[in-house]
């Protein structure tokens, strides 16, 4: 299901991969530019092996200093580099796979990183995850508490 998307006042979309995510993240790159966003592309852009932590690390980092206020991440599968980013209490990254997973994400969980497989997602479903990422809003609520401890887990007994 394809969504009408618009840039809002989410001023800078922060955008990374590992290289097996490459060429998806700069498909959502010229995505968002051509939806109005300005894009924080941290990398990297070609075909030669590198970490995906190192990526990861360097998008969250560009949400703690305020550098961007949402990010998206691909790696070959999406689980690394998700596990990369929520090593950081600041970051709520979600792993997605559809519509509804990113819709969920926003809705439920407050993600503020969309995370999605490069070799695992094509470009429309990946269009798709990216329009109900931006366009959903978190509904709070019953879901405040819950999302509260993520960044604050509780201390050990």
């Amino acid at each position: 299901m394809r969504r009408s998307w618009r840039a809002r006042p989410l001023s800078v979309i922060a955008v990374a991969s590992d290289h097996a995510g490459a060429e998806l993240k700069n498909f959502l790159a010229d995505e968002l530019r051509a939806k109005g966003f300005e894009v924080l592309d941290l990398g990297t852009n070609g075909p030669a092996s590198v970490d995906y932590p190192d990526y990861g690390y360097k998008l969250a980092e560009a949400l703690a200093t305020g550098r961007a206020a949402r990010g998206v991440a691909v790696c070959g599968s999406g689980i690394g580099i998700s596990i990369a980013l929520n090593r950081h209490p600041h970051v709520r990254a979600a792993l997605v796979h559809d519509h509804l997973t990113a819709r969920l994400s926003r809705m439920h969980n407050d993600a503020n990183v969309l995370v999605l497989g490069g070799r695992l997602t094509g470009v429309e479903t990946a269009r798709d995850c990216l329009a109900a990422f931006l366009d959903t809003p978190y509904e709070g609520g019953r879901h405040a508490g819950r999302v509260a401890k993520l960044g604050n887990p509780p201390s050990k007994p």
